[in-house]
């Protein structure tokens, strides 16, 4: 710009200078020479001001329209609004728990979890925590003494809660002789009592019974119970448990006969990303087991789940079979099974004493996974298969999403069990 006004200024005053010496020229008296120059010279010098004027007035007006200056406008604004004391004091507040979290950070979060899962546990229990303990606070409320009365209300309240007729006998014998040496005369007292002898039958089934993977080759579960138990969603979920520890897992199709059972396998195998072992309809399920663990000791594979078809423990013929796939895995990789897990659906009550003693009796039982807990309010059959059987719990079902398999804990169910409804509220 500062160019071309030099250059347009050195063409005017050009001009001026020719117009000046023809005037000269023409009238060459010293008394006329001043009047040309002031015409000549203000256009010129007016010109020129004019027209910095105008690039200066172009300047200062094509900011103002433009985007930016809209910008400008609003930030002295917003220092304004800092003036009241809440907003400065909002950014602090949360930096101090922060703080707090950021040293206890492990222990912390174990805490946490852990009221989470047992509050989740307590939710799933509701429907059998709410109605064993209401029972029982009902009994007892009003009382002042522990009578004969009272002790027949609570044999009713512990057999309807399925915990069956022998533990519920042990329960309030148990009970009889610590009145007599009055070592318990408070109703309210005799709550705790009965949650601490129901966990000792728990407790008592899982000493020396924890998984141990062998030193070498696969760890090989087999799967068995009766039909519609939950049998293939819980072997689902159990691979889910050891691909999160980081083991690897390949399923076993070993039930050859129901028709939806291998592809039901293989929707979970594509839910954990896993392979699935499977033959066609109606094979003879010891060769599928056996062709498993042929490709789980090739392959260096950590974890061998076989699932088993469906039967009625009252049907000798098929239990010879599960005794059959028993050997043959033996034969093949020698202490395989390491461990049979028995499916059984808590509704079923104590019908699942009998599933359990049968499969017992054929295959030994190690292991048992209580599936539908959920779903009744019958949960003292969990005590009952402990004591009846000796055999334990490994996991419990609690709902349909993959975490609601859990390992089981006898304290943590017992808790769950004799908590009220509203402090399952409290916990959530």
């Amino acid at each position: 710009m500062l160019g071309w006004f030099k250059k347009k200024f050195k063409k005017d005053s050009a001009g001026t200078n020719a117009q000046e010496s023809d005037v000269l020229a023409e009238k060459p008296t010293g008394d006329e020479i001043p009047r040309p120059e002031p015409v000549v010279a203000e256009p010129v010098e007016e010109r020129v001001q004019e027209e910095v004027k105008q690039a200066e007035v172009e300047k200062v007006t094509e900011p103002s329209l433009s985007p930016d200056t809209e910008t400008t406008i609003e930030e002295p604004e917003e220092p304004e609004e800092p003036e009241e004391p809440e907003e400065p004091e909002e950014p602090e507040e949360p930096e101090e728990p922060e703080e707090r979290l950021a040293d206890p950070a492990p222990s912390v979060k174990r805490e946490e979890k852990k009221k989470s899962l047992f509050a989740r546990l307590s939710q799933r229990l509701s429907k059998t925590g709410s109605t064993f303990t209401y029972q029982l606070d009902t009994l007892f409320l009003g009382k002042k003494e522990i009578d004969a009365d009272l002790l027949d209300g609570l044999e009713e309240i512990l057999i309807t809660a399925d915990l069956g007729v022998a533990t519920t006998q042990e329960l309030l014998e148990y009970t009889r002789r610590r009145v007599k040496r009055k070592e318990l005369t408070d109703p309210n007292s005799l709550k705790e009592v009965l949650k601490e002898k129901i966990t000792s039958f728990i407790v008592d089934s899982e000493k020396d019974a924890e998984l141990v993977m062998p030193d070498k080759g696969p760890f090989v579960i087999m799967v068995i119970g009766v039909n519609g138990v939950g049998k293939t969603t819980t072997i689902g979920k159990i691979a889910n448990k050891f691909i999160k520890s980081g083991k690897s897992v390949i399923l076993v199709a070993a039930d050859t006969f129901r028709a939806a059972a291998v592809s039901q396998l293989q929707i979970w195998g594509e839910r954990n990303n896993i392979p699935v072992i499977a033959h066609k309809e109606g094979a003879d399920p010891s060769s599928v087991a056996f062709d498993a663990l042929t490709v789980a000791q090739t392959k260096d594979i950590d974890v061998v789940l076989v699932d088993t078809a469906g039967r009625l423990h009252t049907h000798a013929n098929l239990m010879e079979e599960l005794k059959k796939i028993k050997r043959v895995m033996g034969k093949k990789l020698k202490g395989s099974p390491h461990e049979i897990l028995l499916v059984i659906d808590a509704t079923t009550g104590q019908n699942g004493i009998s599933q359990a003693r049968l499969f017992n009796d054929a295959v030994g039982v190690t292991g048992i996974a209580l599936t539908k807990l959920d779903g009744t309010s019958k949960g003292g059959i969990v005590a009952n298969i402990c004591r009846e059987i000796e055999i334990p719990i490994r996991f419990i079902g609690i709902g349909e999403q993959m975490d609601d398999l859990r390992d089981f804990d006898a304290g943590e169910f017992t808790e769950a069990l004799f908590q009220s409804h509203n402090q399952v509220g409290e916990n959530e």
